[in-house]
């Protein structure tokens, strides 16, 4: 299986990479960075009332992914990136300190971009652009393996989901003290 990983990361790095992407790329990732846009996407959403749950869907979504993924898979899997293991490409960006699997950036973007549709809104389709471009970037950064971006969207998605019933949740319940 790593074989063919490297084989899809190889071909990116013998097909893809131009000029124009290594500038781009760097710049997609770093908005992934922290999960910050998304945090950033959260809080706006809950600084206007009429969306207010919707930022509290993709809040509570963006912690369960970071539990998750920092928190509990990353040090338990404990894998080697791949800019560790094929020192000969050049890196577009700092080599990550953090274990591979699953990508964090991928497992956040997912998280904000499914909570969105989970809770009908329309800004899942913007958003859901912004995390395929954002995984892919990490793809093409030689940072993640295939296996954990792939991971990282279906963790993201679940969390996401799970952000979504926990907000509506949370909000049916304080409605009812009322």
């Amino acid at each position: 299986m790593l074989s063919f990983e490297f084989a899809i990361l190889d071909w990116i790095q013998a097909n893809l990479r131009n000029p124009i992407m290594d500038l781009l790329m760097p710049a997609i990732t770093t908005l992934g960075n922290s999960g910050l846009i998304w945090i950033i996407l959260a809080g706006i959403l809950i600084l206007m009332p009429k969306y207010r749950k919707v930022g509290m869907a993709v809040m509570a979504g963006l912690a369960l992914e970071v539990i998750c993924c920092n928190l509990v898979l990353k040090p338990l899997v404990a894998r080697v990136r791949p800019c560790d293991v094929n020192t000969a490409v050049q890196l577009l960006v700092a080599r990550p300190d953090d274990f591979s699997f699953p990508s964090g950036h991928t497992g956040a973007s997912f998280a904000a971009a499914s909570a969105l549709p989970f809770s009908r809104s329309r800004l899942w389709i913007p958003s859901l652009v912004l995390a395929v471009l954002i995984a892919f970037s990490r793809l093409y950064l030689y940072v993640h393996y295939p296996t954990d971006i792939l991971a990282g969207a279906l963790l993201g998605v679940m969390a996401g989901w799970a952000g979504s019933w926990v907000s509506a949740y949370a909000n049916e319940k304080l409605l009812l003290q009322r």
